[in-house]
């Protein structure tokens, strides 16, 4: 599995989501929007959103979190197949 996980110091749930990420050893490819040219605009360019954090699983773009809600746990162990105990 390839992922790539675009974020941001500065983000509480780019954090959330790098913790998750390391608790579970999936190995990732960070992208960081503030220090990156053009990562916004190829965020923006397939989500339509300039939100943050993002994954591409395989290619795919996938929301992480839910605004008002946080890191979807249960969702991305699923997709990531991480064991939820």
């Amino acid at each position: 599995m390839e992922l790539i996980v675009y974020s941001s110091a500065w983000c509480h749930d780019c954090r959330e989501a790098r913790r998750f990420l390391a608790k579970h050893n999936i190995p990732y490819t960070e992208i960081d929007v503030t220090t990156t040219p053009g990562a916004g605009e190829e965020i923006f360019k397939h989500t339509g959103k300039r939100a943050i954090p993002q994954f591409v699983i395989n290619g795919e773009w996938v929301q992480p979190y839910r605004p008002g809600e946080g890191f979807l746990y249960e969702a991305m162990s699923k997709r990531l197949g991480v064991k939820v105990p």
